[in-house]
């Protein structure tokens, strides 16, 4: 008789702490919910960084595509001067 006596009290403490299941699965969709949080602002997390590297690439090539105009612009004036000098040369 002792022997039953301990099966169930065993049985007590392995029992779920609330027979009601709706709380049951309410905690483990409140789990559940919260994971899906967390991956999901981490994956923002991830999104917002490659945002930025995305910013820093545009703004690289727009300081790139100023830099050629003004080597075309350089190369302009430089030809524009050149010219001046042949034929203030050829005129002597």
């Amino acid at each position: 008789m002792s022997s039953q006596i301990n099966n169930t009290f065993i049985t007590f403490i392995t029992a779920p702490t609330s027979t009601n299941l709706y709380i049951t699965r309410k905690l483990n969709n409140m789990e559940e919910a919260r994971m899906i949080k967390e991956e999901r602002n981490d994956w923002t997390k991830v999104y917002h960084k490659m945002l930025k590297g995305l910013e820093a690439m545009i703004d690289v090539q727009k300081q790139v595509k100023n830099m050629m105009k003004i080597a075309e612009e350089a190369n302009t004036i430089m030809t524009e001067i050149k010219g001046s000098i042949l034929k203030a040369s050829s005129s002597n």
